[in-house]
């Protein structure tokens, strides 16, 4: 027995079968639509399994999977549209660090060396201080917005 169990409304149906037949959405949203409309449990669905799903759409069934389950615990836009990440990325540089690197830019390179690398820079500011660790990708992005 699944455990999140796809019941769609007439209107419901009819809306994905029209998405499906226009053609005109993302192709991630169409291959929603057929999956929800393949899964549907109610009365004049198609009622399929996983697999099967899986096998007709050429999908893993673990994407059947989540979208059954956005299906039910958020509802059918949901189940369709693309989730943006939740994830927030903290800054390592704020305004105070971005205008220490750009001091530390401007200065001298160090000894032996003809100018600064975006390593150095990183390896530099972590070793003033300024920050706990900063990879030489976030030097190279925040000196590229700098200028």
């Amino acid at each position: 027995m699944k455990k999140y169990v796809v019941t769609l409304t007439e209107e419901e149906r009819a809306g994905l079968r029209g998405l499906i037949s226009a053609g005109k959405a993302a192709a991630r949203k169409l291959v929603h639509a057929r999956i929800l409309l393949k899964a549907d449990a109610s009365p004049g669905g198609a009622g399929w399994d996983d697999v099967s799903i899986s096998e007709a759409l050429e999908l893993g069934t673990a994407t059947i999977e989540r979208i059954r389950k956005q299906f039910v615990e958020e509802g059918l836009a949901a189940a369709l549209e693309r989730h943006r990440p939740r994830r927030q990325y903290e800054r390592r540089l704020d305004g105070v660090g971005e205008a220490h690197l750009v001091a530390v830019t401007c200065s001298e390179a160090p000894e032996g060396r003809e100018r600064w690398t975006m390593q150095l820079l990183a390896d530099k500011m972590v070793a003033l201080g300024h920050v706990e660790a900063l990879s030489r990708e976030t030097v190279r992005r925040t000196l590229k917005k700098m200028s």
